[in-house]
């Protein structure tokens, strides 16, 4: 019995992806240890990392063809929301975010599961209405469901993992097949009650906390101070790197955040250009599997899961970097599978297990049951 689970575990992991998964989730362990008496971020982190990886080995055992049942997405959905509300009353401040709810120690960021929960209900709701997709109503449907948590998330205020909410939505709506004319214009709206805010709602403070958030460098003493830092910290890498553990910026503390925020700035002093193009090539070898798995996959729900998988991790994963080097406004977003944290790790490999699950038991799914697919959520 030992050997057959053994076997089906081996049929069903990906272990191209896992091997890069592995250097990526290394990297960030090595870069926030201290490599002295206090290794807080490293040890939490490593039982993290097994918590983590136990998630994907079990979730690539189960069958998830239960997620195509409307009710089951539906009830996840509500669930994430009412979290969501929760979390607004009664969550745990920390730093100018209420995001987290707090149990002894321990952290919990319902905005982390949210955006795979709100994946799977777009890829559900795209895959069923592949024939007239182009109809203007699919936009505007899809676009409630990404606005509840995005507004909820927005609030908080979390504007990274909001920005990201709303990326998921752009990039399932565009690769669904949904009409670019009306992707434009719902855009070109959208962008037109910004200007309109703008000019004849904001008041000047308003505008100038804005203007500083995008152009954080222009204040370098203030607000752009962390971005500042970073960029510093990058440069300072130059190709080789000054070695593992010697980075002056993060190690005598001058950039703040360095496990979480800033661990590519952090990572970038110490490894150099080299290890930061080893890093790029590593992740998008992750990338690639996850698109590989999308092609390959049977339905349109699979396929359209697989591609939010990817727009979620190439979102934060463009955004962290950006605001590293500072090109992108500091939003607060982790790098994928190495900044420190055990709520987007584990949802993270939450994913790619269910990724996993799906491309194994796809194998013999029925045609019956592909039809039934394109008949439901309204």
């Amino acid at each position: 019995m030992a050997a057959l689970w053994r076997e089906k575990l081996w049929r069903r992991l990906d272990w191209p992806l896992l091997g890069a998964l592995g250097p990526l989730v290394i990297a960030g362990l090595v870069t926030m240890d201290s490599f002295a008496g206090d290794r807080y971020f490293f040890d939490r982190q490593l039982v993290w990392f097994a918590v983590a990886l136990i998630v994907l080995l079990l979730a690539s055992l189960i069958d998830w063809q239960f997620l195509r049942r409307s009710g089951v997405l539906v009830a996840l959905y509500f669930l994430g929301a009412a979290l969501l509300v929760i979390l607004l009353l009664a969550g745990s401040a920390i730093k100018g975010a209420q995001s987290w709810f707090n149990w002894g120690g321990v952290s919990f960021q319902p905005a982390d599961f949210m955006k795979l929960i709100l994946i799977l209900i777009l890829a559900k709701y795209f895959s069923r209405r592949h024939v007239e997709i182009a109809h203007l109503r699919h936009i505007l449907i899809s676009g409630l469901y990404a606005l509840l948590p995005f507004g909820l998330i927005f609030f908080q205020p979390d504007f990274g993992s909001a920005v990201v909410i709303f990326l998921i939505w752009l990039g399932l709506a565009a690769f669904s097949g949904i009409s670019r004319k009306h992707l434009f214009g719902v855009l070109g709206a959208g962008l037109l009650a910004f200007v309109i805010l703008w000019f004849f709602v904001f008041q000047p403070y308003q505008q100038a906390r804005i203007l500083t958030f995008l152009h954080p460098l222009n204040d370098i003493r203030g607000a752009g101070y962390n971005s500042f830092q970073s960029t510093i910290a990058v440069g300072a890498g130059q190709i080789l790197g000054k070695g593992v553990g010697l980075g002056t910026q993060s190690r005598l503390r001058f950039l703040p955040e360095y496990q979480t925020d800033f661990i590519f700035a952090a990572f970038a002093e110490e490894w150099g250009l080299v290890g930061v193009s080893l890093f790029f090539i590593l992740f998008g070898l992750v990338i690639w599997r996850i698109i590989r798995q999308a092609l390959l996959s049977e339905t349109n729900f699979e396929a359209l899961f697989a591609i939010g998988l990817a727009v979620w991790f190439l979102s934060h994963f463009t955004i962290h970097v950006g605001m590293n080097i500072g090109l992108l406004p500091v939003t607060g977003l982790t790098l994928p599978f190495a900044s420190y944290g055990g709520s987007h790790l584990v949802a993270e490999f939450l994913g790619l297990g269910i990724l996993m699950g799906m491309r194994r038991w796809s194998r013999g799914f029925h045609r019956d049951d592909i039809k039934n697919e394109f008949v439901g959520l309204t």
